[in-house]
């Protein structure tokens, strides 16, 4: 590098430099992962409220297609997929990975975060989670490797919030895809608690009209 006689770098270097400096920033890239069953507002809602307090490039919302400490879902992971596509549609810092609906279940955490790694390389990958995962954290599959990996960033569910010592959002949304579920099996109206098209899907395919799980 060119340098001027008492050491400092002419301007040429410090363009240079700071040039260098810009192209090896990371991305912050938040990691959403869950059943989706379905999809609704809670969701979006708190991702974007994550995505804008800790200054993410996007979040990237993962299916999952059974996961080893919940039941298996009530619609299948195409019509899951299908729905958090639509609720995304034309969200350019939202986006959906099915790594986890092209691997065999149950759909370990590690597993997605190591393959978003690849996809993502150098990048600093933030997890989201909800409280109620808190208790059972730390006996994840590979759950000590797992928070070097990552950041976690914990959202709210329960009603009393949960001590922790994570990053959070700490703001709660009463709405659950189990209510959602028990709605359109008791024949009320979902509006307003998921996106319309979500709605439109869920009619179109007659999903949930039976008692939820």
């Amino acid at each position: 590098m060119q340098t001027l006689r008492d050491g400092r770098q002419t301007r040429h270097g410090s363009r240079a430099s700071a040039a260098n400096t810009y192209s090896i920033k990371l991305q912050k890239i938040g990691i959403y992962g869950g059943t989706f069953d379905p999809v609704h507002h809670a969701h979006l809602i708190l991702a974007r409220v994550a995505l804008e307090r800790f200054a993410l490039e996007r979040i990237v919302f993962v299916p999952t297609r059974l996961s080893p400490h919940k039941n298996a879902s009530v619609a299948t992971p195409e019509a899951r997929l299908q729905m958090l596509r639509s609720a995304i549609e034309g969200e350019g810092q939202f986006e959906v990975d099915d790594c986890e609906l092209q691997r065999e279940p149950p759909s370990y955490t590690i597993d997605t975060v190591e393959k978003l790694r690849q996809k993502y390389q150098s990048a600093h990958l933030f997890l989201l989670i909800g409280d109620d995962n808190l208790a059972g954290l730390p006996s994840w599959r590979g759950f000590e490797d797992l928070r070097h990996m990552v950041t976690f960033i914990v959202l709210q569910r329960a009603f009393t919030p949960v001590a922790h010592e994570y990053l959070s959002v700490d703001r709660r949304i009463d709405i659950s895809a189990t209510e959602i579920r028990n709605r359109i099996a008791g024949g009320r109206s979902i509006q307003y608690l998921v996106p319309r098209s979500v709605e439109q899907i869920i009619r179109t395919r007659g999903l949930y009209r039976e008692v939820a799980k």
